[in-house]
């Protein structure tokens, strides 16, 4: 059983797949779990709260002002290892994003330190309401799990995205956090994220729409995974990972130097970051004025093709890259594939919505220089990154790296 002894949450919120959790919380205890489940009031309008209390065995908590010898609201997420929200309501995604607390599962939300995983189910084309997709947004930004609907026949009879995700897609995702894979352990992973800044004067710069959130969300999960990690970093606002080595710089060259410094030490490289293609030859010292000749003509040259370096001067590690297209993904990206002499590259089309530049979420195809392709749908940018490592993965980890450090 692979979820022994772990204490799990599971809240359902006022949603017709509600009786769908019955069949969650069957299998959650099937594993080894011990779990204690939450029902909003609407919820209990479509499964009584007794099923659930007979089959988890502790009293299911609905009322938030209920009199008992603990508050509830606090000790059951400080005792959970995940908290489960399965089915979840648009409502109920929208007073999460927000902070409300005006009942009993808003306001545990509010106190849990551990894990949220959260399944939504809704119909009616509400999933890709804006207001939707940017209360989504929020809680992803704030590391909460959130599952993507499935597609296919809804309550009302329409056909669209909105349906509760399978079970086993969430107890994978239950599983994931409670049993974390340490299949990477061992390995020296040097990432690169975010675009570089190639000055024009002091108060300008040339670069591009990236936002660093896809070469973090890779360097997180191979920290995850039980890999040593150097993130090479370019200006973001993102935080910091923790437990990463971060290097922060400004420019290709620096970028440049900071990623074959350190190639060396590395087992596997993973060029995510979007080096600006062309610098000012002669970026000036002073500030341009908006009515100098100098507007008129900005010399540019090419700034280093650092994928490319990495690809010629390394021993034994595999090389990673990335292809950001907006037309022909499989085409270009193959073409680069080739042409930079590396072992995977994994392309996306920017021009596709949710999968561009700032976005959370992607849409990949993985091609490696096998031949071998895989078509990956729109999927947050952490589970992607697995993704990613999964294939890395699958072409074998190379030799072991010189014993020194980065």
């Amino acid at each position: 059983m692979r979820l022994t002894a772990k204490k799990i949450v599971l809240a359902v919120s006022g949603s017709i797949a509600a009786y769908k959790a019955v069949s969650l919380l069957r299998s959650l205890i099937a594993e080894g779990a011990e779990v204690s489940v939450v029902m909003t009031r609407a919820a209990a309008r479509f499964v009584s709260p007794l099923t659930f209390e007979v089959l988890s065995r502790h009293p299911v908590a609905t009322d938030l002002f209920a009199v008992g010898q603990e508050i509830r609201h606090l000790s059951l997420p400080e005792q959970a290892d995940v908290i489960v929200v399965a089915p979840a309501t648009a409502n109920h995604l929208a007073k999460y994003a927000a902070g409300l607390a005006n009942d009993f599962l808003s306001t545990m939300l509010l106190a849990a330190k551990c894990p949220v995983v959260v399944a939504p189910s809704m119909d009616g084309g509400m999933w890709d309401h804006p207001a939707v997709q940017a209360n989504v947004a929020t809680l992803r930004q704030r590391g909460v799990v959130i599952l993507d609907p499935e597609e296919g026949p809804l309550a009302s009879g329409r056909i669209g995205r909105g349906r509760l995700p399978d079970e086993s897609t969430i107890m994978a995702a239950i599983e994931k956090l409670l049993i974390p894979l340490r299949d990477w352990s061992g390995q020296r992973v040097l990432v690169s994220a975010g675009p570089t800044q190639e000055p024009v004067d002091p108060v300008r710069f040339l670069s591009n729409r990236s936002s660093g959130k896809m070469g973090y969300a890779v360097a997180e999960a191979a920290r995850d995974r039980g890999a040593a990690v150097v993130l090479v970093t370019g200006p973001t606002a993102l935080a910091r990972p923790l437990g990463v080595d971060v290097v922060e710089v400004e420019t290709a060259a620096a970028m440049a130097k900071a990623m074959l410094t350190r190639l060396p030490w590395s087992t596997v490289v993973i060029m995510a970051a979007a080096v600006a293609d062309f610098r000012v030859k002669r970026p000036s010292s002073k500030k341009i004025k908006k009515d100098e000749a100098a507007w008129q003509h900005l010399e540019l040259e090419p700034t280093d093709d650092i994928l490319t370096l990495l690809a010629r001067q390394r021993s034994f590690q595999r090389i990673i890259g990335f292809a950001a297209e907006t037309e022909a993904l499989l085409e270009q990206a193959t073409k680069k594939l080739a042409r930079k002499g590396i072992d995977l590259i994994v392309g996306n089309n920017v021009a596709e919505p949710g999968s561009g530049f700032g976005s959370e979420t992607s849409a990949a195809v993985l091609i490696e220089a096998s031949g071998g392709i895989s078509h990956l749908p729109i999927m947050p940018k952490r589970m992607l990154a697995d993704r990613i490592l999964d294939a890395v993965k699958s072409l074998g980890f190379p030799g072991t790296p010189r014993p020194d450090g980065p």
